[in-house]
């Protein structure tokens, strides 16, 4: 990726807002201290199973440190998970007692905001935090769904799950990334099982504008500031 900007997290300003992209996935709004992830999308290898379909059982617990060793870099005061948490509405029942303990040790101490998804509508009863179908941060939506239309304030958005193919020495990658321009961002699911969507897709055609838009692609050590001419699609 030669000649591309790379750094640990990528800064960029929505709505007045400052925010970090950061290589994991998750974005941080350092003047509110806090951490934002999408898409967790927990026990979808339970239910997977459920179908007879057998994946490695350990996607929750692997998404679920990974938001752990975030949060101990940021240290936020709260975390917002934007919607699709659980796979599904029985996420919660399936959801043993060592994944619990760990999401339980990541609220304590902390305030969580859970934005309700299309897999989640609601969130489990067990877990603490607030319920919400949108939460404002200064002139910035942030919400599950992004709306087609143009947005009335910017917003934040996942559901997506925005990944990009891009050219690279040993060939093309395709990696998880950020979505943004002035109006919006789209995050990329942060779950372990989560999966995604070439950000050329059709889906994202009302959304950008390409010479508008740029990706924040997430590497194993940097995040990639690429624009959407130097991606490929699928």
């Amino acid at each position: 990726m030669s000649g591309i900007s790379a750094s640990l997290a990528e800064g960029f300003s929505l709505g007045g807002e400052d925010f970090c992209a950061h290589v994991s996935g998750a974005l941080f709004h350092a003047g509110e201290r806090l951490l934002i992830v999408a898409d967790l999308h927990l026990e979808k290898g339970s239910a997977y199973a459920e179908r007879r379909v057998l994946l490695p059982p350990y996607d929750t617990a692997a998404t679920l440190a990974r938001l752990a060793e975030v949060a101990a870099h940021f240290a936020p005061r709260a975390i917002l998970a934007l919607g699709d948490s659980f796979h599904d509405v029985r996420a919660g029942e399936r959801m043993n007692a060592n994944d619990r303990e760990p999401l339980q040790r990541l609220q304590s101490g902390r305030e969580w905001i859970w934005i309700a998804g299309n897999h989640d509508p609601e969130a489990p009863a067990f877990v603490e935090g607030l319920r919400r179908g949108t939460y404002q941060l200064g002139a910035v939506t942030l919400r599950h769904e992004p709306l087609i239309h143009e947005p009335s304030s910017c917003e934040i958005a996942g559901h997506l799950h925005p990944v990009a193919r891009v050219a690279a020495a040993r060939g093309r990658l395709r990696r998880r990334c950020f979505l943004s321009d002035d109006a919006r961002c789209i995050m990329p699911a942060f779950g372990a099982y989560a999966g995604g969507l070439n950000i050329l897709d059709a889906a994202f055609t009302p959304l950008f504008t390409r010479a508008r838009a740029t990706a924040h692609v997430l590497g194993r050590a940097n995040v990639y500031r690429i624009g959407l001419e130097s991606c490929r699609p699928d």
